[in-house]
């Protein structure tokens, strides 16, 4: 554990950034770090540095807020949260000029954190739950715990993944005491889909594969595919997830090339693979139960590669 505050004490700006591509748990979790840092250093500009969000978030207090631009000075003090700071993009210069560096991460593929001061804790359920673990409860308030249950609530996958502990739950039960609407939170940042992301969720589900005696599902959407749909960006959260439900199954692979030479790959298992292992040997990481990586080759290379390494599991 550290010390959040003292860490940041007498620094004048202060910039916060997630990974690359920010999902639920890095808005939630860089959201309710800079809240709270305002409300404890309220003489500090506190920056937090993002790519461009999806606009289901819109609805979260203070997320427009984030700088997209990356157009500020150099901050005395860099925290990346919920990632290394190989995976921050154009936000990697501040961390590599900043006086000092603080990583909070959840990840294990990055157990021994990448900054001066790391607070990692692989078995945590979510960067936000980190978070939450960081802040003086005197200073928790509606806008802080709704950000914080958001990232826990995603990462989890509403409550269900390994990774949701009693711990977690006691957390949740003391940020809905602050009022928020989280029904309609959940239904507009995590399951409200456009009719384009259901088309596109329904063509690669009936295009699935089923491998290794039906252990393993994959599903794939090339760039040709995207274009006759008139699919742009990154429309498919949801999708491995959808994969990896699908009886009888063990893990999920789910592929989409974002440029003509790179797919990049999702993977999820239910209790045998550890798909963190298998995204490491690709350069990529994250969980034993979710991870990813990105891969220039074609589809089925990539397919019949993770294949081979998943085998043995099943041997």
């Amino acid at each position: 554990m550290i010390d959040i505050v003292a860490e940041c004490s007498g620094a004048k700006t202060i910039g916060i950034s997630g990974h690359i591509k920010p999902d639920g748990d890095c808005i939630g979790s860089t959201l309710a770090l800079s809240l709270y840092l305002q409300k404890r250093l309220p003489e500090a500009e506190i920056t937090v540095f993002s790519d461009e969000i999806s606009s289901c978030f819109d609805c979260v207090k203070g997320i427009k807020q984030f700088n997209f631009t990356f157009d500020k000075e150099q901050p005395e003090i860099f925290i990346v949260v919920d990632t290394t700071d190989s995976r921050i993009g154009n936000a990697e210069r501040y961390f590599k000029n900043a006086k000092k560096t603080i990583n909070i991460d959840h990840h294990i593929s990055n157990a021994e954190g990448c900054a001066m001061v790391n607070y990692v804790v692989p078995t945590a359920s979510s960067a936000s739950e980190l978070i939450y673990n960081l802040i003086d409860t005197a200073y928790l308030d509606r806008d802080i715990a709704e950000a914080i249950y958001m990232g826990i609530a995603h990462d989890t996958g509403i409550f269900k993944f390994a990774s949701t502990s009693p711990t977690t739950m006691r957390i949740v039960a003391d940020l809905m005491e602050y009022g928020f609407d989280f029904p309609a939170l959940l239904d507009t940042t995590y399951y409200e889909k456009t009719h384009l992301q259901n088309l596109a969720l329904g063509r690669i589900l009936s295009e699935s594969k089923l491998h290794l005696d039906g252990k393993v599902i994959s599903g794939c959407m090339d760039i040709k595919t995207m274009t006759e749909m008139g699919i742009t960006g990154n429309p498919f959260e949801g999708v491995v997830s959808q994969l990896r439900i699908t009886k009888g199954t063990e893990c999920a692979i789910f592929m989409y090339q974002i440029n003509a030479v790179t797919y990049k790959i999702s993977l999820r298992s239910k209790k045998i693979v550890d798909v963190a292992k298998v995204a490491e040997h690709f350069g990529g990481g994250g969980h034993v139960r979710a991870a990813g990586f990105y891969y220039k080759g074609e589809a089925q290379e990539i397919l019949d590669e993770i294949l081979s390494l998943m085998r043995p599991y099943f041997d």
